[in-house]
């Protein structure tokens, strides 16, 4: 792949993967960039490493998912307490980060799993395999993570008395 490649590529993915990193960091967007940055640096400094197997997206989105789990690893601060607290803005935040509060909340209570996979699947389009090459996640347990992870937003979006608008 040629460097003007590579820069195409990162184009294309870049508004996606920072979007996955700002769910995962739970609205973290320091947080979300600074790993969104490791992810594209670690890319281009391997991209020897990319064999074309699938897709490139694919294989940048395994690389930003890796360099979460290593920040967690690291930080050991992403407990569900913390990430219920990080995602407790006030009704009146004014620059409409959130307009689906309780949405964000519901993904808060999700285990990591689960939150990483209904992100994928939902919210990036993708697909049970490439959840499954990016997470390292076997398919059927991907799929019973969505299952799960569908189930407890419904539970706990009803309880809160949440409507779409």
């Amino acid at each position: 792949m040629t460097r003007a490649q590579f820069e195409q590529e990162v184009r294309i993915n870049q508004e996606p993967l920072r979007r996955f990193l700002l769910n995962l960091c739970s609205g973290n967007s320091a947080l979300s960039d600074d790993i969104a940055q490791e992810a594209f640096i670690k890319a281009y400094m391997n991209i020897g490493s990319f064999a074309g197997m699938s897709k490139f997206s694919t294989w940048l989105f395994r690389i930003a998912y890796n360099c979460f789990c290593d920040h967690k690893r690291k930080t050991e601060r992403f407990d569900s307490v913390e990430i219920s607290n990080t995602l407790h803005y006030s009704m009146d935040d004014t620059d409409g980060r959130f307009k689906n509060q309780e949405l964000y909340m519901a993904l808060g209570r999700l285990g990591e799993n689960e939150k990483t996979c209904i992100l994928l699947f939902y919210m990036e389009d993708k697909s049970i395999k490439e959840i499954t090459a990016i997470t390292g996640i076997k398919e059927n347990t991907v799929k019973s993570h969505l299952s799960r992870a569908k189930a407890n937003i419904s539970e706990y979006l009803k309880h809160t008395g949440y409507e779409r608008s």
